[in-house]
């Protein structure tokens, strides 16, 4: 029962990798290095080192390890950045994604945990985000998302009456954070963990943009969850598609609640010991108020919940980054 994770030298894919390993199922790592690490993966963990766009390479991994399901992590995750380089992004996003799934179906492989993104809902104005709601992604990042679970739905639908349908599950989740391994933290340069994390490190002051939202704390509100439980899902989906139970197309990973940008900073402060005020910076456009998600049909098949407090996302993941020097 082997599974190839693609991205699995990243912050994410790291964490599905060892995941997948503590619960007996063997993975396979492929990844390009445009934003993983080397040291992510685990010794003993086969490592092919290449992009997904490459057709020859993903089939050739696919049929050498023997591979039972794909959970696709990789992909250009920049929501801001993609407004710049849509190019780039639909090329990592949609191409990679229709890729890996003309690579699965050349070699039988049948069942897929897609990584996708809460981004395919752009800015709802509801209090919770269920999976129903209409998909209005607000950037090139979000249409990519969206465009890849539509070709991961239509080649369900095409291979449907086939002797190995697809089966498959997306996995749409928010900001990400903290860690489960002291050797895995998150390197990205646009996440807010990271940039307030450096902030504090170099001696800076963390930015808090905008405190006029209509919020308890006028900070935006937000889904943050902690990176181990995502984890955690993404091998309850692929053992819930190995299995062959019914299960949905999409899945939230939310929160239910969320937490304001304030109380992340004053987290950052306690458990740093980092006495710090944030300085307040302009609004980003396009930032709404409050964007949330429920997780209620991901607790009923994927034992999805939340596991950590504010703070211990925080403590994990400071300690993570320190440990990296």
């Amino acid at each position: 029962m082997t599974w190839l994770v693609t991205g699995g030298a990243g912050y994410i894919g790291a964490h599905v990798v060892r995941a997948l390993a503590e619960n007996g199922i063997p993975p396979v790592v492929i990844d390009d290095m445009s934003s993983g690490h080397a040291a992510f993966v685990p010794a003993g963990v086969p490592f092919v080192r290449g992009s997904i766009l490459d057709f020859a390479l993903v089939e050739q991994t696919l049929r050498e390890h023997a591979i039972e399901g794909v959970i696709h992590v990789a992909g250009y995750k920049y929501a801001g950045v993609s407004v710049r380089r849509p190019l780039h992004t639909y090329a990592q996003n949609v191409e990679g994604t229709r890729i890996v799934l003309e690579a699965m179906a050349a070699t039988g492989v049948a069942n897929l945990v897609f990584s996708s993104s809460a981004a395919v809902y752009g800015t709802p104005d509801v209090p919770l985000v269920t999976e129903d709601l209409p998909k209005r992604p607000a950037s090139p990042y979000g249409e990519s998302k969206l465009i890849g679970e539509w070709l991961i739905r239509d080649q369900g639908v095409a291979t449907a009456e086939s002797p190995q349908p697809l089966r498959h599950t997306s996995l749409r989740y928010f900001n990400v954070v903290g860690s489960g391994y002291l050797d895995v933290y998150d390197s990205s340069p646009h996440n807010l963990f990271p940039l307030v994390f450096e902030a504090l490190i170099e001696g800076r002051t963390p930015k808090i943009f905008g405190d006029d939202y209509d919020t308890p704390d006028g900070t935006n509100v937000r889904d943050y969850v902690h990176v181990a439980d995502i984890a955690a899902a993404h091998v309850a989906a692929a053992r819930l598609l190995a299995s062959g139970s019914p299960i949905e197309a999409a899945y939230n990973l939310g929160s239910q609640n969320g937490l304001s940008v304030r109380k992340i900073m004053d987290a950052m402060a306690r458990v740093t010991g980092i006495d710090f005020t944030p300085e307040i910076a302009p609004r980003r456009p396009g930032d709404p108020d409050r964007i949330v998600a429920t997780g209620d049909l991901a607790a009923r098949d994927l034992d999805w919940r939340m596991r950590y407090s504010v703070d211990e996302m925080v403590r994990t993941g400071w300690e993570a980054r320190r440990n990296a020097g």
